[in-house]
């Protein structure tokens, strides 16, 4: 159990420090709230049962974003923001972290295919962020920035994965010199 801890807490680092570097660095963006928020975000959706955590009344895994707002409109105050919540940051992670597989994500054959990702999660940003009360005080300015922000978040999620793929191909003697 230690080892898994300790490997979290290396990848909360990892993560962090790129969200940092990306986001106040060379986006301007110097909001140490978001920057935590993202960089938490992208700890937890490493596990594909986090990214897909949202499920219906009766247990079942909700794949498709279109499943998740309609879960979303079914559900009472805390659940309802939670889920909204989770759209956001699923419509995010998609749209900055793995754009190109929005395409197969919104094909013809899916119920996506007439949702834009991008609009989709700052409108669920923007209904998790009015639930602005006690445990949610500190998030929901979080959020509504995530909501005004969603494409300057995608973008930088973007450029964050790429410098983990540059991370992935160098050599250890290369990261020693750099």
């Amino acid at each position: 159990m230690g080892d898994v801890l300790a490997g979290r807490d290396d990848l909360r680092r990892m993560f962090a420090a790129l969200v940092e570097n990306t986001f106040h660095v060379d986006l301007g963006v110097a909001d140490p709230r978001v920057i935590d928020y993202l960089a938490d975000m992208l700890v937890r959706f490493v596990r594909i049962d986090t990214i897909y955590r949202v499920r219906d009344v009766e247990g079942r895994r909700l794949e498709e974003l279109a499943d998740m707002m309609i879960e979303a409109e079914q559900r009472q105050a805390k659940p309802k923001r939670e889920i909204h919540r989770h759209i956001g940051d699923f419509a995010l992670f998609w749209a900055g972290v793995y754009p190109e597989a929005l395409k197969q994500r919104c094909s013809s054959a899916s119920k996506d295919h007439l949702i834009d990702y991008c609009e989709q999660g700052k409108r669920s940003y923007l209904i998790a962020s009015t639930f602005d009360d006690e445990p949610f005080e500190h998030e929901a300015p979080v959020l509504r920035r995530l909501s005004q922000d969603f494409e300057l978040c995608s973008y930088g999620l973007n450029c964050i994965r790429r410098e983990w793929e540059q991370m992935r191909h160098q050599s250890p003697d290369d990261a020693e010199r750099n």
